[in-house]
């Protein structure tokens, strides 16, 4: 079987030992892309196109198609530079479509002006979103974006600002930008008009936001909250199986095993997006049986593909760093002693690799233990469970007798008829401050004032 390689990404964000990565033949790009509609499906192209060598002629033919069913022609010249001569450019096509944005772009700049003169704001609305629309589909994202923004002094109905919110968070998924989504996705989840499919919506790119900015945990939770029922009506930004991926490889980087268990492998919601993704699927429940060296040949087997992901492979890396090293944790935190030789065995590496990571995690202070590098073994380090009693014994009754003395100065302020006013100053107010912590020091500063 004829394997593909994986390059290294322009941003470099895989390291070198990733660049010959493979992925197998059996990955159909015309079924994973079909997942997708509107401009994601093109910028998803392009970035296969990139990083994957023998699918390069394939993924930008694709591209080349499916940009020529929108006005973008800027969009149609970069897939045309970056193809090295794959494709070539056609000046008719160039001329007539230059042409004919001018003209829709002219027509639509007068709807506005008109809708203006006659000061309709509905009118004014839909002219300001028309060419909002129409400037996003030409790749002008900043015209476009105060297309839409403009629209908000036009709003009259709660329906109205969602659809702006919407629009703006758009163009944010599009350029991978999250600065203006945190606000416009707080707007429209606080919409009375919010219906299930534009809640799903919100929950996924609220995930993809968090994502970005490698808060897994909250990722996951977005994600793992997105109502299975309306998964299809936002493939222009992401797909079910998407959703799965991110969803899961984040649980399995961030959960401790009751919430896994809950939350990811008995969620009845979630349970249908990981059947749309069976290896994933059986990835989490080997983790969650502690089968890791199962666990870890499917991650490995995964991995050229979620490198091909455009909202994922940066993140690629540390998620697969943090699952392994959760892995290792959870394998030796039973036992007393572990042989290395036998560990090293179940994570299908070799005992100095795993003699690296362990020390790692010691130095972290993950795992609690030190290594015998001479016999291979690893031992767990106890904490003095004697000196820990005594210690919490002493804080125990320490806390106490604080208690006690402050009840006891309290019933004595009561019985003196004392209470704090508030033009008191502040040399007088910091000396009874300090006195509730030393009960002792009142009772001296009574005597002192009786």
């Amino acid at each position: 079987m004829e394997d593909m390689e994986v390059e290294k990404n322009s941003e470099g964000s895989s390291s070198s030992n990733n660049n010959n990565s493979s992925i197998s033949n059996e990955f159909d790009l015309e079924t994973y892309i079909n997942n997708y509609t509107g401009f994601t499906k093109i910028y998803r192209l392009i970035f296969i196109a990139e990083n994957c060598k023998p699918l390069e002629v394939e993924a930008y033919n694709m591209a080349l198609k499916e940009v020529q069913k929108t006005p973008n022609l800027e969009l149609y010249n970069n897939i045309i530079n970056k193809s090295h001569g794959i494709l070539e450019f056609d000046p008719s096509y160039i001329e007539n479509l230059s042409k004919k944005n001018s003209l829709q772009l002219d027509k639509l700049e007068q709807d506005l002006n008109t809708a203006k003169s006659n000061m309709v704001k509905d009118s004014i609305r839909f002219a300001q979103n028309d060419l909002g629309e129409f400037y996003y589909k030409l790749g002008d994202h900043q015209n476009a974006l105060k297309c839409f923004i403009r629209t908000r002094d036009y709003c009259t109905t709660s329906k109205h600002v969602l659809a702006m919110c919407f629009n703006i968070i758009k163009l944010g998924v599009d350029n991978q930008n999250y600065t203006h989504a945190p606000s416009y996705i707080a707007k429209a989840e606080q919409s009375p008009d919010l219906d299930s499919a534009s809640n799903a919506k919100l929950r996924s790119v609220n995930g993809l936001l968090n994502l970005d900015s490698s808060r897994f945990k909250l990722a996951a939770r977005k994600f793992i909250e997105t109502p299975f029922e309306q998964s299809n009506v936002f493939s222009d930004i992401i797909s079910p199986q998407d959703i799965a991926y991110y969803g899961g490889l984040c649980a399995l980087a961030t959960f401790d095993r009751n919430e896994l268990k809950k939350k990811v492998i008995d969620d009845p919601m979630f349970k249908n997006y990981l059947e749309l993704v069976p290896e994933l699927r059986e990835l989490i429940n080997d983790f969650y049986n502690t089968k890791y060296g199962s666990c870890l040949k499917y991650l490995d087997k995964m991995k050229p593909i979620l490198l091909l992901d455009i909202h994922l492979y940066k993140h690629v890396e540390s998620l697969y760093q943090k699952i392994r090293s959760k892995a290792l944790i959870q394998y030796f935190s039973p036992y007393q002693s572990v042989d290395m030789n036998i560990m090293a065995g179940a994570f299908n590496t070799t005992v100095i690799q795993l003699e690296r990571e362990i020390s790692k995690l010691i130095m972290d202070g993950d795992i609690q233990a030190r290594i015998d590098s001479h016999n291979k073994r690893l031992y767990a380090r106890k904490a003095d469970q004697r000196t820990t009693t005594f210690e919490k014994t002493v804080q125990v009754g320490s806390d106490f007798q604080n208690s006690s003395n402050s009840l006891l100065l309290r019933l004595e302020m009561l019985n003196n008829n004392i209470s704090t006013v508030s033009n008191r100053k502040d040399t007088d107010r910091s000396n009874w401050e300090h006195s509730l912590h030393h009960p002792h020091q009142m009772f001296n500063l009574f005597n002192n004032k009786f």
